[in-house]
This record gives C-alpha cells, structure tokens and sequence, in this order.
C-alpha cells in the first residue's frame, strides 16, 4: 500500500534521526482506538519485519469510561499483527465530569490516562512508550502553548520520564494527518465517547491553524519546518 510506504520512510527518517528505537527495546503502544494510534501500531509491525533493530511490541488500551466503549474490534485487530493487547479499565471520565465536574479536563484527563498507560507499560516490562502524535498535533500544541499559556513549547520525538524511568518516543511527528486518514480507511477505529470531544482547545487549534492556512497558503508546513529545523531559531537566550 503505497500510503503505508509514505509513512514508513517518514518514521523511519525520524526513528534514524532520534535514536528513537533501538535493540532490545520492548515499546507500550497507547492505543486510543483512533486512527492515529492504530496506524502508528500498524507501521510500528511494519517498521519491525524489515528493520534491524530487535524490538518487541506491546499494545496498551486505557478504557477511560469504565467499561462503556468496546475494544473487542480493537482486540481482534491487535491478533491479526500477532501484538499482545492488554485493556485497562478505568473511571477517569466519571472522577472528572461526575465528581470533580471539571470545566476545563482535558489536562488532568491526559495526565490520568498517561500515568494510567505509564503504570501497565511498567508493569509489562517495557522501557519506552509510544505515542500517535503526528505533524498536525505537533503544529496545534506549538499553537495552544503560544496563544493560551503564553509559551514556545513543542512535542519532543523522544523525552524520558525520570520517575518512571521510560521513555516516551512519538515516531509519527513528521506524517500529516490527512495521510493518517487515508492509511486507516479499513482499520476498526472506535468512536471517542469523551464529552469534550471536538469542544477542547485543541479544536480551537485547529480552527485557528485553518483560518491562518487559508489567509496564508501553506502556513501548517512552514510553521511544522520551522519548529523542526533549529538552525531557524532567532529567540531571546
């Protein structure tokens, strides 16, 4: 599939480039059940025929409603890739809508989920995760840090966690999301029951990085070139 071929010589560029992954690595892939992690799961088995480097893949899924979404179409796909599944039962979304009723959850959500999927990666014996964050989320998150916390910051390809001792590679931040679509038309993706779904700052992100590409034509690009390319910094020491 020429798509997955796109994507894999993407990923491969930024696995070369960062050192993401390397022998005897036993990678947590955090599985949402949407198109992003599941493709990044896919390439990932692909990436593991054909390269040298010998690593072994787990497959994490963090049930935020307490049983409420199904995972079994996830499941039988995780069987098809020979990837262990492992599904962690959570009531994140009942501590903070029904108990908590946050307004704003999306970061103490994230930072539940994460130590959630950090905790059974741990548990499996891994020592990275990764995660499906790709060019878009990359450009959107540099977008929200500038506009709402009045900050540069950008998703790394590779950070480690000190406390827990893993780190976390994003082997996708150079794939567009459009090719991310195209690539998971005939994966089993599952409908995302969070109630902030498209009502988040990442939307307005999103709505803010469109307006800015349809007033400036490839706006998305040239933002995503210069945060990747350092040798372009000009900022205050």
């Amino acid at each position: 599939m020429q798509i997955m071929r796109k994507i894999l010589s993407l990923m491969r560029k930024l696995i070369e480039q960062y050192n993401l992954i390397e022998n005897g690595d036993k990678i947590a892939v955090g599985l949402s059940g949407g198109k992003d992690s599941l493709t990044l799961l896919s390439a990932l088995k692909e990436y593991q025929k054909y390269i040298n480097p010998n690593f072994q893949i787990e497959a994490i899924a963090v049930d935020l409603s307490n049983g409420k979404m199904d995972y079994s179409s996830i499941e039988k796909y995780c069987q098809t890739l020979q990837v262990p599944f492992h599904l962690i039962n959570s009531n994140v979304f009942e501590i903070i809508f029904e108990i908590r009723k946050q307004k704003n959850p999306c970061s103490l959500c994230a930072n539940m989920r994460r130590g959630l999927l950090n905790t059974a990666a741990k548990n499996l014996g891994c020592n990275k995760v990764a995660l499906g964050h790709h060019a878009d989320d990359l450009v959107e998150t540099f977008l929200m840090a500038m506009f709402f916390e009045g900050r540069l910051y950008g998703l790394q390809p590779k950070s480690y966690l000190s406390k827990t001792k893993l780190t976390v590679i994003r082997p996708m931040l150079l794939i567009e999301e459009n090719e991310i679509k195209k690539a998971s038309k005939n994966m089993p993706v599952i409908k995302n029951l969070c109630p902030q779904d498209h009502f988040s700052q990442r939307e307005n992100a999103k709505k803010i990085l469109q307006k800015l590409n349809e007033n400036y034509p490839n706006s998305k690009n040239k933002i995503l070139n210069a945060i990747i390319n350092s040798k372009r910094y000009n900022l205050w020491n």
